[in-house]
């Protein structure tokens, strides 16, 4: 949610994974509570690692193909405003019931932790405003983004999150990049730039399938969605750094930020619309997928993602655009040439790079900075590369 990403926008370290697993619960991933306490050996942990590497390859994949599957079907579309507003909907409450389950079923105790949580600490709660605000644009821009690109391009393009999120973590968190993801996020930009010549060439056969999409508009949306994922990540970081809210408090303080926003946005973007045809209109069954989708592949990387270090989640994001370009070519008949080959194949291996542990001892506290875990998954997956990650989250 941040990946999606968010993806999604930070990922931990397997350092900074181990050290997690053995302090207080109380982090941004403290999905432990939920687990029962005992030591888990190397096979059932390398065991994890795959489920891992799956579940965050299905979640990114599928999520981008399903939107652009139903963003693309004849007929009356649905509202993307209010998908948001539903995906929040459901997130808050599954949240809510997990706080309850961690409270053994007790509605005084859950209450009362809430109350003090959300309102008695308002200042904390205030302080993820401008985070939700962002992250409710983004979900939106996402929306717009692959309403008008094809799935594979959109994969692409939407890792320069990565590129986003370390320049905003360089500029306002002082942290420093090796020269290996410096020359990683070159080579991240040169294959986007490469997707989009290609697809500028291309765009009446693999685009433009009627006269409801255009290409700038997909592009600019992804562009924004990108830095607004970047600068909402680190801001999280910034603003919210030794906080001991678990993750589940974190989404429902987002959500409630995130719902109000959405609604906000669904009346000034499509009110009279949904006045006039209604709040669930054009929702079929592979809609409601695709929110339930949005709204628990998120919780669900939230939970798995703990097992996956920084290099696992390099592979995910491949794996996924690996995906998403095959699986497009036979869904949408999305046409694969040289030139798209060569840019994917930049971005992938960016990617991997960029995902690299540094072999420096002094630079490892700099280096996961950069990418340190983040509580919301967008689309994203994971709130760094999607992830979220994303998010994906995303």
């Amino acid at each position: 949610m941040q990946s999606g990403t968010g993806g999604g926008h930070h990922s931990g370290t397997a350092q900074q994974t181990t050290a997690n697993q053995s302090q207080n619960p109380g982090g941004w991933t403290r999905s432990e509570r939920l687990l029962p306490a005992r030591t888990v050996s190397f096979p059932v942990n390398r065991k994890l690692k795959y489920i891992s590497l799956a579940v965050l390859v299905v979640q990114n994949a599928s999520l981008i193909l399903s939107i652009r599957y139903v963003r693309t079907l004849p007929g009356d579309r649905f509202f993307a405003t209010s998908a948001v507003v539903m995906a929040e909907v459901l997130k808050v409450l599954t949240c809510l019931l997990l706080i309850l389950l961690q409270k053994r079923l007790n509605v005084k105790q859950t209450v009362l932790f809430l109350v003090d949580a959300v309102v008695y600490q308002y200042k904390d709660t205030l302080k993820l405003a401008i985070p939700s605000l962002i992250y409710t644009l983004q979900n939106n821009l996402q929306y717009v983004a692959i309403s008008n690109l094809p799935a594979a391009t959109f994969q692409v393009t939407y890792q320069l999150k990565i590129l986003t999120t370390a320049l905003f973590s360089v500029l306002m968190l002082r942290k420093s990049l090796s020269r290996v993801q410096w020359v990683s996020l070159l080579l991240l930009f040169t294959g986007v730039a490469i997707v989009q010549v290609q697809q500028e060439g291309k765009k009446e056969t693999s685009v433009v399938d009627s006269s409801t999409q255009s290409y700038i508009v997909g592009l600019v949306a992804v562009v924004i969605s990108c830095m607004s994922s970047g600068f909402a990540g680190v801001y999280f970081e910034k603003i919210l750094k030794g906080s001991s809210a678990s993750v589940w408090v974190r989404n429902v303080q987002l959500g409630i930020f995130g719902m109000s926003l959405g609604m906000l946005g669904l009346w000034w973007n499509d009110g009279a619309a949904v006045a006039e045809r209604g709040f669930l209109h054009g929702y079929t069954s592979m809609v409601w997928c695709v929110i339930l989708n949005q709204a628990f592949g998120g919780l669900l990387v939230a939970v798995v993602v703990k097992y996956a270090d920084n290099i696992l989640k390099g592979f995910a994001t491949s794996f996924s655009i690996i995906v998403s370009t095959v699986l497009s070519i036979h869904l949408f008949g999305f046409h694969l040439d040289l030139l798209f080959t060569v840019g994917a194949g930049l971005v992938i291996a960016a990617v991997c790079m960029y995902s690299l542990p540094r072999t420096t001892g002094g630079s490892d506290s700099s280096s996961s900075s950069v990418s340190s875990p983040s509580p919301r998954t967008n689309g994203g997956v994971e709130m760094e590369a999607f992830l979220p990650k994303s998010v994906l989250v995303k």
